[in-house]
Order: structure tokens, then C-alpha cells, then sequence
């Protein structure tokens, strides 16, 4: 099937890492699974993407489908949101689309987990949905390739804001919009002591920088307390973490017992990776192996680790290790489903209170922006792959959406396009500011 030009229109994963989706939409396969779990804490945006714009994300969905040939799909939606279920599965009779109902655990976004939990297939150790043939895409995702397809590029980006804000909010935001202006729009933060998480309390990162600008993987902005003790270690130096696992670890394995890839098979041991720090001169390697399928979802640290120790940050320098040594991995025996998969699944709610942000929780509605930002900075690398190459120049006049960077033929990557009209003010090698 002919179909808009993914990369052109500037379309990228909206809910991780920014994969260009115009490699998935030239994929063949059977199924095409739409991730609406969105499952970390404190976080709403997909739940109104779907609840307010149910007739494009499911529009998107069937584009996706006829591209690449797939002939079922599947929608990941936890049953608590239900209003985001039934506007969904109300728009499905004679699509070869059915809902995949979930429940409210961490990390049920997975993909690893989606697909197995819609097909029944477990994609093999280190591998991608496409080797079980399948492709998913998280719901916003499948809202831009409905709009690329009516000729809109992406140019803003869904971002819920939770916490000591005024007003908990989801907005659509243009690209390029400082993350400054986004607290603002949802009341400003409340009290001047805080930290600003983006993206996630679990996968995300502390902002040091509110002028950072929306990007197309932005999704979340999360105020808490600057004393709050999620906020306190995450800032410790990551020496100081593993000098502390290296002499409190117990071995006790709750790490492991309580691992998401673990229980679906996947030979992820955390609590054999923190024996690395106590073989720093010899031996490290053999238990750093048990890293290399970790899906960083903080699980262990935050919440398995009955001594509130670093198990994911001991993965993540390990898997860094590895591949500075060049060692690759294999998991040699099958992949096999752990008999109590279901019984130490991690309810959000458990969760929330294990966190200590359960007095932050809220809905976040979807609300109108109340402005337009004055000036965006556009990064020219919003996506997996080479940074786009600017194609205008200082004091150019541009529409909103108007091209301002390609990425050249054969590169991995997505056009990037004007997200308010006005006039260039900047451009280099790594962004292009507009002044509206």
C-alpha cells in the first residue's frame, strides 16, 4: 500500500526512544500491537490521547496495518482507564482489531511484555517484536501517522504535568517549547524548593536545565519536593551507589525474583550482577553477563531491594562494560515462562506507596494550552539515528510545518519541521531557533 511518507512527515516513536517509524511501517508482519499501557507512575498522557482522540489513534493503527501487510492488531489498554477502552474498541467492528485488555502493574508498557500478553509469542533474548512478527507502536505514535497521512507533519508533542504543580495538566505542546513554559501553562510549580523529573520517576531523568526544550520523545513532567528521597538518589554519584552495594548486598535475590524479564524467561539476574562489584579486579565479567537483557525499568532498585540498594544502575554500568570489552551475550537455554509470573507482578498502586508519591497522584485532564511560546529551539536530533541537516537559513520567514531539516537518503532518521510560523534566528549543527 502507498501510504504518507513516514520519515518526511518527521514521524518517530512518541513513547521511548524515538525510533524512526518509517522502518516499521516498511516491515511485513502478522500483527501490529498498539501500546497504550503507559504504566509509569504518576504519568497521563497516553490515557487522554486515546480518550480524546480515539478516531485518529485507531486511524493510525489500520494505516500501520495495511503498510505492513498485517492482518490482526491489538490494543494495549489497562482496564482502569476505561473511558480510553471503550472510545477505542467502539471504533473496531470490521477492523481485524481487538482490545488486549491489561492490568494496572509496572512495567505492563514492555513491549517485550505487550506482545507476549496479546500473542502468546515471547521474542527471543536481545531480539525486536519484528523476529515474532510483530510491530508496535505506542499510541501517540499511531495519532502521528494518522496525521501524516492528512498531510500534517509533526510539529507538538502530548505532555501530561503531575505533582506540586498548579494544575495537573496534559497539553498539546509545539516542539521546541522550553520545558519552563510547560510548568507555567500547568499553574507553575507551587512551592520553590523542588526537582523536576522528565520523562518518568522509573526510566526518566532529573532536568538540571527548565530551558531544555520539548522534544519528539518528551512525554512527562513530574514535580517533587527537592527533599524527597527519590530526588536524593538519583543524585548520588553512581561510585557511591556501588561502594554501598559492594557492602550491603546480602544476596537475598528479591532483584531477581521480582525481575519482569526474569519471569518471562529471560536470563536477567540482578543480584548476580551486584557480585561484579565485589570482583573488580578479576570475575566481573562472568556476572555482568546476567545485565545484558536488563529493559532498565528500575524495578529492583526502587522497589525489589528490601535495602534500598542500586541493582539497575549495577546493570546498566555492567552492560557498558560488556560492551566496551566487545562481549555479546547469548542466552543459551529456551525461553520459558517462570510459574509465578502472575503472582509477583508489582501493582501501581504498590508501587506509588513503595515510591512515597502516592500524595502526588491525579488525573491530569487534557486541557487546551492557554499560549504560544515566543521562541522554540528545535534540536536536530529528535530520533534514533543521524541528526537531520538544516535546510533553511538565519532570517528565513517559515510557516508552521515547513521543512527545516532532512535527513540525507540512507540515513537512519526523520525530517524536522516548524512548530510555530515565524523567523529563523539560529542555526547550527545542532538546533534551529525560531522566533515567532
Amino acid at each position: 500500500m502507498a501510504g504518507p511518507d513516514l520519515r518526511q512527515m518527521g514521524v518517530v516513536g512518541a513513547g521511548g526512544a524515538g525510533f524512526p517509524t518509517a522502518v516499521k511501517a516498511g516491515s511485513r508482519v502478522e500483527f501490529v500491537l498498539a501500546n497504550g499501557a503507559e504504566c509509569e507512575p504518576l504519568v497521563h498522557k497516553d490515557v487522554h490521547v486515546m480518550e480524546k482522540f480515539a478516531p485518529q489513534v485507531v486511524g493510525g493503527m489500520r494505516i500501520m496495518m495495511a503498510l505492513t501487510g498485517a492482518q490482526r492488531g491489538y490494543f494495549g489498554v489497562k482496564t482502569k482507564n476505561r473511558h480510553a477502552l471503550e472510545a477505542i474498541a467502539s471504533r473496531l467492528d470490521g477492523t481485524g482489531i481487538e482490545m488486549t485488555p491489561m492490568g494496572d502493574f509496572y512495567p505492563a508498557g514492555d513491549e517485550y511484555e505487550l506482545v507476549y500478553l496479546a500473542t502468546g509469542r515471547l521474542i527471543p533474548p536481545a531480539g525486536l517484536p519484528l523476529q515474532v512478527g510483530c510491530v508496535v507502536n505506542n499510541v501517540e505514535t499511531l495519532f502521528n501517522v494518522f496525521q501524516a497521512a492528512q498531510g500534517h507533519p509533526v510539529t507538538e508533542k502530548f505532555v501530561s504535568v503531575t505533582g506540586l504543580v498548579g494544575q495537573p495538566s496534559c497539553f498539546r505542546v509545539p516542539l521546541g517549547t522550553p520545558l519552563r513554559q510547560v510548568l507555567e501553562w500547568a499553574g507553575g510549580v507551587t512551592r520553590p524548593d523542588t526537582a523536576v523529573f522528565l520523562n518518568g520517576l522509573m526510566m526518566g531523568r532529573l532536568l538540571e536545565d527548565l530551558d531544555e526544550p520539548v522534544i519528539k520523545t518528551t512525554g512527562a513532567l513530574i514535580v517533587l519536593p527537592e527533599d524527597h528521597d527519590l530526588v536524593a538518589r538519583r543524585r548520588l554519584p553512581l561510585e557511591s551507589k556501588q561502594r554501598i552495594g559492594k557492602s550491603a548486598c546480602d544476596q537475598c535475590s528479591y532483584c531477581t525474583e521480582l525481575c519482569p524479564r526474569h519471569l518471562l524467561g529471560y536470563d536477567v539476574q540482578p543480584h548476580k550482577v551486584m557480585r561484579s562489584l565485589g570482583f573488580t579486579a578479576t570475575g566481573k565479567e562472568l556476572w555482568n553477563q546476567y545485565a545484558s537483557l536488563c529493559c532498565d525499568c528500575g524495578l529492583c532498585t526502587l522497589y525489589s531491594c528490601p535495602e534500598s540498594l542500586y541493582p539497575k544502575e549495577a546493570c546498566g554500568k555492567a552492560k557498558a562494560d560488556l560492551r566496551a570489552a566487545g562481549i555479546r551475550f547469548t542466552q543459551e537455554k529456551p525461553v520459558q515462562v517462570h510459574p509465578m509470573k502472575e503472582g509477583r507482578r508489582v501493582p501501581s498502586a504498590m508501587l506509588r506507596r513503595r515510591l512515597g508519591v502516592e500524595a502526588f497522584e491525579s488525573e491530569a485532564p487534557y486541557r487546551e494550552r492557554p499560549g504560544q511560546p515566543a521562541l522554540v529551539r528545535l534540536p536536530l536530533q529528535q530520533h534514533v539515528g543521524k541528526p537531520a541537516v538544516p535546510v533553511v537559513s538565519v532570517g528565513a520567514r517559515v510557516g508552521l510545518g515547513e521543512t527545516l531539516a532532512r535527513v540525507p537518503d540512507g540515513d537512519l532518521g526523520a525530517d524536522l519541521h516548524a512548530s510555530i510560523a515565524g523567523v529563523v534566528r539560529r542555526v547550527t549543527d545542532r538546533e534551529v531557533e525560531i522566533e515567532g
